[in-house]
């Protein structure tokens, strides 16, 4: 249980975030089924985070800085390092794994 990383197209393998890092991310959310829950790239604008401090899931948390600098990858979260029994805004269900195809932009 927990996350893991399928690398889709390498980043520069030198720059990695550290917990406390405000991050730029795409990103494309969707159940293990295919079904797009949301993205951020539909939306025409990356999303900012800091990571490492709880403010996303723990899947993203621990997945983030594994990725480098350009890098785009496929986060695979199982229920308990995603939004668990309670599922998210009516349109993640209880339980679900979930996918993100994500790519770090940068690291601010």
């Amino acid at each position: 249980m927990g996350v893991t990383v399928e690398t889709l197209a390498p980043g520069d393998g030198v720059n990695f975030p550290k917990k406390g890092d405000k991050v730029t991310i795409h990103y494309v959310g969707t159940l293990a089924d295919g079904t797009k829950f949301d993205s951020s790239r539909d939306r025409g604008k990356p999303f900012e985070t800091v990571i490492g401090e709880g403010r996303v899931i723990k899947g993203w948390d621990e997945g983030v800085p594994q990725l480098s600098i350009g890098q785009k990858a496929i986060l695979r979260i199982t229920p308990d390092y995603g939004y668990g029994a309670r599922g998210a805004g009516g349109v993640i269900p209880a339980n679900a794994d979930l996918n993100f195809e994500v790519e770090l932009l940068k690291i601010n």
